[in-house]
């Protein structure tokens, strides 16, 4: 299902003036500074603000037209948000918050929904509990159970780790991974954390003073010289889509492949052809001007120097290409100027260690097409 969103509207000395579309199921992260725009931004897609101005269509519905007088309320736009603090009924037990959502629907998922959204999120050892005796990582999960079980065409979760510690953010981050197998539904993601941007997105739609200054590919964007100018936060490094190419259990190693390479990793448990999300801070590439032999590091990779960016605290970020895929190495000015590297020069990169997630593909969602928020 596509997302358009266009609308304008002011809060205070606040304005904002955001538009843009999301094409097909995945996680649209949001991302920017305090006040930028992006509780408003999805405030305005559940229907919680009636902005100025402004169009809003999910698929082939509007739910929003100022200029047609068309305001679909809350309730009637299948929507599904979890907000930061969960905002679980405490006189409930967990399985009286989770059936709450899904009575209510419009759209009632089919009975095996409840068992296979429990199972998703791991909560059956919780089901008679109520939100008092959970932890924080619990909470969180109920609270995306339950808007799941709304049978939602669309899911917002607004800095949902933002309240949890950082044991607790590790504790859910995979089931929110799985979500994204899973669920095969447009999920737009608000965080101001670039582990979590670098981990979950799929599109990122950065905001800043209340406009949307660039949208892109999370593998595009976050190996962009450009992001320390849109974000004033360094470039995150590499994030490559591979595929299990090959399981070397005699060395206890697996090779991911790429377009323009392949990375060996520790065995990774999964079949061939299995998809998985490559992450390698731009800290944790070195360059050489040519090939090592007598290393550790399994991967070695031939590139091409794209771009170079000087940085504070004589920093150099310099992006290169491998394949279709692109790198950020982050070494001194010092060996930049000692290597004597330069634009369109070939290298090759040393990938010292990678964080690898987990992607795939699914043929069913875990639910069709309600929400969970209030009237």
């Amino acid at each position: 299902m596509s997302i358009e969103i266009d609308f304008r509207h002011s809060l205070g000395n606040a304005t904002f003036e955001v538009a843009f579309n999301v094409q097909r199921p995945g996680i649209t992260v949001l991302f920017g500074p305090s006040g930028s725009g992006k509780t408003t931004t999805v405030n305005v897609l559940a229907g919680l603000l009636k902005p100025r101005q402004g169009r809003i269509v999910l698929g082939e519905r509007i739910v929003l037209d100022t200029t047609r007088g068309i305001f679909v309320k809350p309730r009637k736009r299948n929507i599904g948000y979890v907000f930061q603090d969960a905002r679980l009924f405490p006189h409930m037990t967990v399985h009286e918050n989770l059936r709450f959502g899904w009575k209510r629907s419009g759209r009632q998922a089919d009975a095996n929904a409840f068992t296979r959204i429990v199972k998703l999120l791991d909560i059956q050892e919780v089901l008679d509990r109520r939100p008092s005796r959970l932890s924080g990582g619990e909470r969180s999960r109920v609270a995306l159970g339950r808007a799941l079980l709304c049978s939602p065409v669309l899911l917002l979760l607004d800095e949902p780790l933002a309240a949890l510690d950082m044991a607790r953010r590790a504790e859910i981050l995979p089931y929110l991974e799985r979500l994204h197998v899973e669920a095969r539904l447009p999920i737009i993601y608000v965080t101001h954390s670039l582990d979590e941007l670098s981990r979950l997105a799929d599109q990122i739609v950065l905001l800043n003073a209340g406009r949307v200054t660039r949208q892109a590919a999370a593998a595009e964007l976050l190996s962009d010289l450009a992001f320390s100018d849109l974000t004033g936060i360094s470039p995150y490094g590499a994030v490559i889509e591979t595929r299990i190419a090959e399981q070397r259990t005699a060395d206890g190693l697996t090779l991911l492949a790429f377009e323009g390479g392949g990375l060996l990793v520790p065995a990774v448990d999964g079949p061939i052809g299995a998809i998985l999300r490559v992450r390698a801070r731009a800290e944790d590439v070195l360059l050489a001007r040519e090939a090592p032999l007598h290393i550790s590091a399994n991967n070695v990779l031939p590139a091409r120097v794209t771009g170079i960016r000087l940085g504070a605290a004589s920093q150099a970020d310099v992006q290169l290409s491998c394949g279709s895929a692109r790198l950020i190495a982050r070494i001194t000015q010092a060996s930049l100027g000692r290597l004597g590297i330069a634009d369109g020069q070939q290298l090759f990169a040393i990938v010292k260690s990678v964080r690898i997630d987990l992607r795939g593909e699914n043929t069913q969602p875990i639910v069709p097409g309600c929400n969970g928020i209030p009237e």
